[in-house]
């Protein structure tokens, strides 16, 4: 153990004469221990030491070469201490994405799965694809009016020229969702999303045809297992028919019509035209698109006095369309919202598992009579988008004019 003076806790004082006899009963006091002596370099000793540890503490000021070493220290010590909670924010911040990023895509298979069931049950006792879509399109307008006017969504700016060069992508959006209805009201909701497979196979053919992207050889081969599974599970499907097939096979040439189209158009984006406010653009304009539309083929049959003259009980049908037009919009709009934070090919990756959830719910939920053949068509077919999905990521982009 160092002395107390050697670690700078007590100050060397002025020599004092010793008594002999201090204490009153003359007792002599006990000599102090050997570990206590100071010897008479101590003092000094004791000095240094006091001022090294007091330097150390602030109360002395410390040598420029101490200071140094302090300041290092010190810069070490908060350099280590700035990263330790910088790699714990971005710790935090990344899983708290991925965590978000993980219930957006729930929403976006749950939202599909109530869509297309409810949609379904729907269009099983009320065969009017048109009103039904014109429905669907009219709750997108609201919910895109109720979002601009609260704030939620920031109120789009937009241009006549603007409008004029989205209306070809308003039709070809109109038509897609339509085809859709249609195909689903022919055929199980497991087939029309089968068929809806193909829509790799459309968009190579129309690039290369429109804007001359030209596939690579392994991207044409990942098309053979699409297409040959499609017709494997076609010629094995139980609800066959062709009014349902050529439905869901139009929907797949206007849906990938859109893509090319948004393409060849080249729209000019200001900063409030981010991809959902463009999709809310669409769903209003297809709207006022499809309502005359209906009103001259259908007529308007969503009426109370039409539907109980029909025999459906009312409020059945009005809930579940609702609830399936709401879940139509709900689920576009996650998808729009997760592509913002993926890339293309995740995306991709993540609408093929989204279809095989849809088909599997389906198949369970309705109890669609499934053979072998269909299953394995379907597999293949599904086995192929993921395939053309991950060697679509391989091609080079094209160079840009």
């Amino acid at each position: 153990m160092q002395s107390a003076a050697a670690i700078g806790l007590l100050r060397p004082c002025a020599a004092r004469p010793i008594l002999k006899n201090p204490s009153p009963s003359g007792a002599r006091l006990p000599a102090a221990p050997a570990a206590l002596r100071l010897s008479a370099a101590a003092p000094r000793a004791g000095l240094v030491a006091a001022a090294a540890g007091l330097g150390r503490i602030g109360l002395v000021p410390a040598s420029p070469e101490q200071e140094k070493r302090g300041d290092l220290v010190v810069v070490a010590a908060t350099a280590a201490s700035g990263k330790a909670e910088e790699s714990g924010e971005e710790g935090g911040t990344a899983l708290a994405k991925t965590l978000q990023l993980g219930v957006f895509f729930g929403l976006w298979y749950l939202f599909n799965i109530y869509f297309n069931i409810y949609n379904k049950q729907v269009l099983k006792v009320f065969p009017y694809p048109i009103n039904i879509t014109t429905v669907q399109f009219a709750v997108g307008t609201g919910i895109s009016l109720f979002l601009w006017l609260t704030g939620i969504l920031k109120k789009p700016k937009i241009s006549g020229a603007q409008l004029l060069a989205i209306l070809p992508l308003a039709i070809v959006h109109t038509m897609g969702n339509l085809f859709t209805n249609m195909s689903l009201g022919k055929v199980a909701v497991s087939f029309t999303h089968t068929i809806k497979a193909m829509e790799p196979f459309f968009s190579v053919l129309l690039s290369a045809m429109f804007l001359g992207e030209l596939p690579t050889p392994w991207v044409v081969l990942s098309l053979l297992p699409i297409v040959g599974g499609v017709a494997l599970a076609s010629i094995s499907e139980a609800s066959f028919n062709w009014a349902g097939f050529l439905a869901a096979m139009a929907s797949n040439v206007t849906f990938q019509s859109r893509n090319v189209l948004s393409k060849k158009l080249m729209l000019k984006k200001e900063a409030s035209l981010d991809n959902i406010t463009l999709f809310s653009i669409i769903t209003v304009m297809s709207f006022f698109l499809l309502a005359p539309v209906a009103l001259l083929t259908e007529g308007v049959k969503v009426t109370p006095a039409f539907l109980q003259s029909s025999g459906l009980n009312l409020q059945q049908v009005y809930t579940r369309s609702l609830i399936a037009a709401f879940c139509f919009h709900a689920y576009q709009q996650v998808s729009y919202m997760i592509l913002a934070r993926v890339s293309p090919v995740t995306h991709s990756v993540g609408n093929c598992v989204k279809r095989v959830v849809v088909i599997v719910t389906s198949v369970l939920f309705f109890k669609t009579p499934v053979s072998p053949i269909n299953s394995i068509g379907t597999a293949i077919a599904l086995a192929g988008v993921f395939l053309y999905s991950q060697l679509k990521r391989l091609q080079p982009k094209p160079k840009a004019a």
